[in-house]
């Protein structure tokens, strides 16, 4: 059971670090669903009409950083995004899995086994140690024109363009070198682990958005999360996973 005391307490006495990135591209995060502008997928603002990079995008790319450089560090990592694979049962232990039956991947207060990346992240047993805010463009937005990318669908199979499938992205300013500044927090329950990890991390991600591969969203981090490392931290991750 979650108790919103202990909640509150870690929250007072959490961590806060300040990040920014600096959008070397153009830059397409998309709002579905919205309407009266000209694009099929237009990008996404906040109330205030800023250009944003929402907190779940960030921090689901993270994860993905995260899990890559566990797994090559030869710890056992749950099967995100499945839900039913995210925190293993005890019934659901077997052969190939057995590696989780051991400290490291239980928590205190918490039935059933946890990687390490559910213990920073979450899964649906357990809440996330890590909030992420939204980065938000610091540029004013009445600064920034309306920009229309044209694209159109292929058929993967004849390689050929679809027809009647021509769409139209929005984007920001190509290289207008956009800066988007937010903040993450770390609760105090956070493993120490999570900081050496995280850092790794951000220092993988080099685009965000949609249409990565037609050269959108690439940045790089001009402010990264200061973190106090501690030397145990380093040991515990180089260990693989072995008790």
């Amino acid at each position: 059971m979650v108790s919103l005391r202990s909640l509150l307490n870690s929250t007072n006495t959490s961590e806060t670090h300040p990040i920014m990135a600096v959008i070397d591209t153009a830059l397409c995060v998309g709002a579905g669903g919205s309407s009266g502008v000209l694009a099929d997928k237009p990008i996404v603002r906040n109330a205030e009409g800023n250009l944003i990079i929402p907190a779940s995008q960030l921090k689901g790319r993270l994860r993905h950083e995260c899990e890559k450089i566990a797994r090559a560090l030869h710890w056992q990592i749950c099967e995100s995004p499945s839900a039913g694979k995210m925190a293993l049962r005890e019934s659901a232990i077997d052969a190939y899995t057995m590696q989780f039956k051991q400290q490291d991947y239980q928590v205190p207060g918490y039935p059933d086994y946890h990687c390490l990346i559910s213990q920073i992240f979450g899964d649906p047993i357990l809440p996330s140690r890590l909030i992420v805010e939204d980065l938000i463009c610091s540029e004013d937005p009445n600064n920034l024109p309306e920009v229309l990318r044209p694209g159109v669908s292929i058929n993967r199979r004849r390689r050929t363009a679809e027809e009647q499938k021509l769409y139209l992205l929005e984007t920001s300013p190509a290289h207008a070198q956009l800066h988007f500044a937010g903040q993450i927090q770390l609760l105090s329950d956070c493993p120490a682990y999570a900081k050496p990890l995280l850092l790794a991390g951000f220092q993988h991600i080099h685009a965000l958005g949609g249409s990565k591969s037609a050269g959108l969203g690439w940045l790089h981090w001009q402010v990264l999360p200061q973190f106090e490392i501690q030397a145990n931290a380093w040991e515990f991750l180089a260990k693989g996973g072995q008790p």
